[in-house]
């Protein structure tokens, strides 16, 4: 089957993350063959969460932040303002291809994201995200449901990073991490790295054309 010509982009700006997690988790269960693939952009306030494999001895000390029990891959991470967060929602049967080569895309398309803003960056075949210098700059936790993807990928922009000192991020003790921020003199705004990312992912994944949105 083909792929579709359209990716629907959708802003859904400031969110609560237990929300954007039942509406994708609505989404992903309603919908059809026909359904139009969508990638969803997003912040969260301040919360820590878990994945599927998250062990309690990774989450340290979360004090006044809330943790969320997921149903995502992975181990624990921090969300929070200045953070771009991305939630594929992509029929993968109708793309023909599978979870593994989804991750390795999404990688991709954050190397060639931060490139664009001559930032350096590898993924790890061990452990999924993307890294600087060895520092992870951005984290991804999939979970695929009748041949649908939900949850997706968090790239460190321009946020408070203390949040992830009381935590082991994605169960890897003392694991550095980075952001755009802290790379560049002249840091980009969140939305320019939006419309830069969506470019990219679209790009790797097939898509003829998106249609973007706020929600």
């Amino acid at each position: 089957m083909a792929v579709p010509a359209t990716l629907e982009v959708i802003n859904l700006g400031q969110q609560d993350y237990q929300a954007s997690w039942q509406a994708m988790t609505d989404f992903t269960n309603q919908r059809t063959p026909e359904t139009p693939d969508q990638l969803w952009l997003v912040e969260h306030p301040p919360v820590f969460t878990q994945g599927q494999a998250g062990k309690a001895e990774h989450l340290l000390f979360p004090g006044e932040i809330p943790v969320v029990q997921t149903d995502r891959g992975g181990q624990v991470t921090y969300h929070g303002p200045g953070q771009l967060v991305a939630y594929p929602l992509l029929d993968l049967r109708r793309l023909n291809i599978g979870v593994r080569e989804l991750v390795t895309r999404i990688e991709q398309t954050i190397i060639a994201t931060l490139a664009y803003y001559s930032i350096e960056s590898a993924a790890k075949a061990d452990a999924p995200g993307v890294y600087v210098n060895g520092d992870k700059i951005a984290s991804l936790g999939l979970r695929v449901r009748r041949g649908c993807s939900f949850h997706g990928l968090a790239l460190n922009v321009a946020m408070d990073l203390a949040p992830f000192q009381r935590i082991n991020p994605c169960g890897y003790q003392g694991l550095a991490m980075t952001q755009m921020s802290d790379l560049l003199p002249n840091p980009p705004a969140l939305a320019d790295v939006q419309t830069q990312l969506v470019a990219e992912f679209a790009r790797k994944l097939g898509y003829e054309t998106c249609t973007m949105r706020a929600n």
